[in-house]
């Protein structure tokens, strides 16, 4: 029996189901098309994570991750966290969760479940490793997914203030055609851009006519009004 799924199921609320589908466009044609919700809010699932992670093992997490539920995987994501940020003496420890992690990119399908786990185990892992990896999902991940994993793990770095992996991963996302890429590399320049404005500004000095209107946006939400509607009103942005 896991441990981890059976928590999970328990505290499912079928009355949430319909509006998680909905916010994470589970509709036909949508990103998420297929996915199925328990109606498990995210604290919840905390909570779960909490109670049980130092009993959950290696199969139960990938027996997790392949779960056709959405919390479910969720929650082995951040089991995987704590086991990876609890270990930080076992780096052979660490390298099986960063190991199992990459294994099962195909079930970190949804931009939540990116987010709330790459930066956290991926990009600490890499803070004192070469980062080719990076570059490699970005260039050719399997998914769009695999490609928002790219430059989210660079929060990490972001964090330490390293920004060159941030703008040269995102340059090779410049143009990237959707929309949750867009949101997600705006979003990491924009962080960048709290490290370092004049970096940032230099970035988009020869990019901001040709880059995806809500990329720049995100990427410049801090700028002063002023500031933001010269990027913005730009002929050429698109």
């Amino acid at each position: 029996m896991n441990k981890l799924i059976t928590e999970m199921m328990v505290r499912a609320e079928p009355k949430l189901v319909e509006g998680l589908s909905r916010f994470f466009k589970t509709g036909r044609g949508e990103y998420g098309y297929g996915d199925k919700f328990l109606g498990i809010k995210v604290p919840v699932t905390r909570e779960v994570v909490k109670v049980c992670w130092r009993n959950i093992g290696f199969a139960e997490i990938e027996e997790a991750l392949a779960s056709e539920y959405h919390e479910i995987r969720l929650a082995a994501l951040l089991v995987l966290i704590e086991i990876f940020s609890h270990a930080k003496k076992e780096k052979a420890l660490q390298k099986s969760c960063v190991d199992l992690y990459l294994a099962n990119t195909e079930h970190i399908n949804n931009w939540d479940l990116v987010d709330l786990s790459c930066y956290k185990l991926l990009g600490v892992w890499l803070l004192e490793r070469e980062r080719t990896l990076l570059y490699h999902l970005a260039r050719k991940g399997k998914s769009i997914w695999e490609q928002r994993i790219a430059i989210v793990t660079t929060m990490a770095f972001l964090k330490r203030g390293e920004l060159d992996d941030t703008f040269a991963i995102a340059d090779i996302l410049l143009h990237h055609p959707h929309d949750l890429i867009h949101k997600a590399v705006g979003w990491l320049l924009r962080e960048a851009g709290k490290q370092n404005k004049e970096a940032l500004v230099a970035f988009l000095e020869s990019r901001h006519k040709n880059m995806p209107r809500t990329m720049l946006r995100y990427a410049i939400e801090k700028f002063p009004q002023k500031e933001r509607l010269k990027y913005l009103l730009s002929e050429s942005s698109r």
